[in-house]
């Protein structure tokens, strides 16, 4: 099945948190928080400006992105846990080096 946002909404997989701490303790699945990484795997085409035009997002599928905490609605899409928020929900897009080795890991 295939799955396309409307209108500024974007489809976001959580990227896995880190299991282990700089101390080299490891983190059960219990304590784990929800990341706030992602990867953009969908994009809608933009909301409507005043004028009835679309206007296009400045997200991208394949950017990595930050989001808050709370952001987004939880679906779940042939077995896979995705998220789909608002553009507005999404804090940044991360780039450099660090994500670039993110990105393909993902």
């Amino acid at each position: 099945m295939s799955f396309r946002p409307l209108q500024d909404r974007v489809v976001v997989r959580r990227l896995d948190e880190v299991e282990k701490t700089a101390g080299g303790i490891i983190i059960p699945d219990t304590a784990k928080e929800k990341p706030s990484e992602g990867k953009v795997i969908a994009v809608g085409p933009g909301a409507r400006n005043e004028r009835g035009e679309i206007a296009a997002l400045d997200v991208k599928v394949g950017d990595l992105v930050l989001f808050g905490k709370w952001s987004g609605t939880e679906v779940k899409i042939d077995g896979e846990d995705l998220v789909v928020m608002k553009e507005s929900d999404i804090m940044g897009v991360l780039t450099g080096t660090a994500a670039s080795a993110r990105r393909k890991a993902a």
